[in-house]
């Protein structure tokens, strides 16, 4: 039996009572539903497809990473928009790379690291207008394993969605709850530490779930931590899994240590040994969304509230994290609906959704000064880097140029095409 997804979209019409017509359809309301199901592919053309194909359209914009000119920009599960961005005034979509299912992304090198629901992918990028698929290890994200009820497995992935409206008729007693389901989970920058100046490591947000430190790829689910070898791009293997903590959202490298952003708190671990990492600390706060990004001596932690994350207040934090194994909240900042952030020297990018995006003097902790804000977008996360910063918008790509900070502005946009 075909499975189907249905999703209440809302009601469309009521039909009313009519004295004299005790035969209508009184005590009835229709509803009209979109079928969503499952378009399936054999695992080993979609392998095939996944190369630098023909430019596509920005629809979903998700994760972003930066790389040399280049700008990799997810679309939220299909896969990669190759950006050359060689002129931040004139950015140029060159190519996509299908993947299925994919949501995050890391480059190291010549290679770009993506999964594709539960597997983990190599790409080889050594030419980004010519990338080719290195190595798929299967089942490196169990979790993802299910998309809207539905099994993947080690020979088909799901490509796509038909859809299909139909309406049906309900009893208005019906006590039936109905809702929207999305078929992406999309979420939407950070500096990436490597010492092998060599075979750089590039540049990724605060609301990544994919880091790499040397010779390692760091990647997080709710409540695991994997460290996967990448020293060979040819040959992944997975190092390790330990336990990291609870509903875990984002991961931010710094030197020897990972910051772990979750719905409960920051956890802190040291990869002194990189394929086993150790808990240092952590610090619990009220339960919200939770990027972080941190520096030398302070994290900064954006709280987001109205969401399934939880009913914490919406704020930016500050904690002192000289002491690792002992982080403390110094200061927080009320804010609208934060979500990413990013920091260039003592300048604070930080994305308060409708209140758009925030700009800080941070020199001093404790008194922020606010620089700019950009209200006519709402950006979701940014990347702040060589004085032009990268924002992810709920409708495409923005770059500002803040090399001047009393003049920051508008450089360019990818918007989605309508």
């Amino acid at each position: 039996m075909k499975k189907f997804l249905l999703s209440a979209i809302g009601c469309t019409a009521i039909c009313f009572v009519v004295f004299f017509l005790q035969g209508c359809l009184k005590d009835k309301i229709t509803h009209t539903y979109t079928i969503l199901r499952p378009v399936y592919q054999t695992k080993e053309a979609v392998k095939t497809n996944i190369k630098s194909n023909l430019p596509k359209t920005i629809e979903s914009p998700g994760k972003i990473f930066i790389y040399g000119n280049y700008v990799f920009l997810n679309e939220g599960d299909k896969g990669v928009h190759i950006i050359d961005n060689s002129n931040p005034s004139n950015p140029v979509v060159k190519a996509f790379i299908d993947i299925p299912g994919n949501q995050d992304i890391a480059v190291k090198g010549n290679t770009l690291y993506a999964d594709m629901y539960g597997d983990l992918v190599s790409i080889d990028i050594s030419d980004p207008l010519h990338a080719k698929l290195l190595k798929d290890i299967p089942d490196v994200f169990p979790e993802r394993n299910y998309v809207g009820g539905f099994a993947t497995n080690n020979t088909t992935v799901i490509v796509g969605w038909e859809r299909k409206d139909t309406t049906v008729e309900v009893p208005l007693s019906s006590n039936k709850n109905y809702f929207v389901y999305s078929v992406s989970n999309i979420a939407t920058p950070q500096l990436l530490y490597s010492s092998a100046a060599a075979n750089p490591v590039g540049i990724g947000g605060s609301l990544a779930r994919f880091s790499i430190v040397n010779d390692y790829l760091y990647a997080v689910d709710h409540h695991n931590l994997r460290a996967v070898a990448i020293s060979n791009p040819n040959d992944l293997r997975i190092a390790g899994t330990l336990f990291a903590g609870f509903d875990i959202e984002t991961i931010y490298p710094l030197k020897d240590k990972l910051f772990l952003g979750s719905m409960g708190g920051l956890y802190i671990y040291d990869i002194s040994n990189p394929a086993s990492p150790v808990a240092n600390g952590n610090f619990v706060h009220a339960r919200a969304c939770d990027p972080v990004i941190a520096d030398n001596d302070y994290a900064y932690v954006t709280l987001k509230a109205g969401t399934t994350c939880g009913p914490s207040n919406n704020e930016l934090q500050i904690l002192d994290i000289k002491d690792v194994t002992n982080p403390s909240l110094l200061k927080t900042y009320a804010m609208t609906s934060p979500s990413g952030l990013s920091k260039d020297g003592n300048t604070l990018f930080v994305c308060d959704g409708k209140d758009g995006l925030k700009i800080y003097n941070a020199t001093d902790y404790s008194n922020l000064s606010l620089i700019k804000q950009v209200n006519s977008i709402e950006p979701i996360d940014v990347i702040a880097w060589s004085k032009n910063a990268l924002v992810v918008t709920k409708d495409g790509l923005y770059q500002y140029d803040y090399s001047d900070l009393s003049n920051i502005h508008l450089n360019s946009k990818l918007t989605i095409s309508k």
